[in-house]
């Protein structure tokens, strides 16, 4: 039975989508981020389809764990390190990397008696504010891991581009001007990069780069689309109509009654909402495509349904296919009708939501 709402993943774009990294930073490491679920298309199944990577990168020590018991022997770093002695023994069990910026991670290890067990990412703060050691902390952080018996040598340096989306902001410039004054007598491999700064800063190309959003075919920049770019998208979102219904002049439609018909028309009852992760935000007008053609969002999303204006589509009837994104319909557009970015979107997609490979469709 086809589900109501599913979405289908061409995992063979990931593939184009690398070759677009590697055509924009042909002397880095590719360390490819697929925290969040795999930007929500999946942990596993984005990290089986791309293991010839030479690492990857994820949030949390238990994604890690999740990798190396699947069997994936890449190298995978995690970038929010650990908190705890607990979480060292796992890195160190799983043979994870450990991103390192707190004075409480150096603590953990100064106390630690293993020799040369983990490999190690010290953070530079340029500017995020978020984690790592600030410029004027940095050569007393690095000293002090560099004594820890614990450490694989060299250790390896990162930082993390906080408005690389923004072609026009000096932020970035200044960031790695930093980063590179900081380190510049300091050994280690380093990596700057995120996808915007692989698609819009040759200046952040480093022994790393670490694509992320990109590799799932959407633009790091507001007002592209990924195809714009080059890229191809991995995700479209389907559902159907469960309902065609005529409605008058005056007729309310959805909670609250926020939509006033004005004048009659055609209304079509969609079987996906917010319950699915399509965004509760998504404003009047925001385009569905039905049968391959667009129709605007009328009233209110809820949980489980939404309600499209059928008027340019009189013949359209239920079971009829829907599209909320995908090919005809960028997931950037439809994050910029919701005002959030399509991060949220892909990522914001729920179990009840059937995630189908395309290979399985020929």
């Amino acid at each position: 039975m086809t589900p109501a709402a599913y979405a289908v993943l061409k995992l063979d774009a990931l593939q184009h989508n690398l070759q677009i990294v590697r055509n924009h930073a042909p002397h880095s490491k590719i360390m490819a981020v697929i925290k969040g679920n795999g930007y929500g298309h999946g942990l596993l199944r984005i990290a089986e389809a791309l293991q010839n990577v030479d690492a990857f990168a994820v949030a949390r020590v238990d994604e890690g764990i999740r990798l190396r018991k699947a069997g994936l022997k890449n190298r995978i770093v995690v970038l929010e390190g650990f908190t705890s002695n607990r979480e060292l023994d796992a890195l160190l069990i799983y043979q994870l990397d450990a991103l390192v910026h707190s004075v409480t991670q150096l603590d953990i290890f100064a106390n630690r008696t293993e020799r040369a067990q983990i490999a190690v990412w010290l953070k530079l703060d340029t500017g995020m504010n978020r984690l790592g050691f600030r410029a004027n902390d940095f050569n007393t952080a690095y000293q002090r891991l560099n004594e820890c018996t614990i450490i694989k040598r060299p250790i390896s340096l990162m930082t993390h581009l906080a408005s690389a989306d923004d072609k026009q902001d000096t932020m970035t410039l200044k960031q790695i001007r930093l980063f590179n004054e900081t380190l510049q007598s300091i050994p280690g491999e380093r990596s700057i990069a995120n996808s915007a700064g692989i698609l819009g800063w040759k200046e952040a190309l480093a022994d790393w780069v670490r694509p992320g959003i990109m590799l799932y075919g959407i633009s790091p920049f507001p007002g592209n689309a990924g195809e714009q770019l080059g890229l191809k998208p991995i995700m479209a979102l389907h559902s159907r109509l469960i309902a065609v219904k005529p409605i008058t002049k005056g007729d309310t439609v959805g909670y609250s009654c926020s939509w006033v018909c004005e004048k009659s028309t055609i209304l079509g009852v969609v079987a996906i909402g917010y319950g699915d992760g399509y965004p509760r935000h998504a404003k009047v007008g925001t385009p569905v495509l039905v049968n391959g053609k667009r129709v605007p969002l009328i009233g209110r999303v809820s949980m489980d349904m939404i309600t499209v204006d059928l008027q340019t589509q009189p013949n359209a009837k239920p079971g009829d296919p829907v599209t909320l994104w995908g090919e005809g319909l960028a997931v950037e557009e439809v994050a910029e009708w919701a005002e959030t970015i399509p991060y949220t979107l892909v990522c914001g997609i729920t179990q009840r939501v059937r995630q189908i490979d395309s290979s399985w469709l020929k």
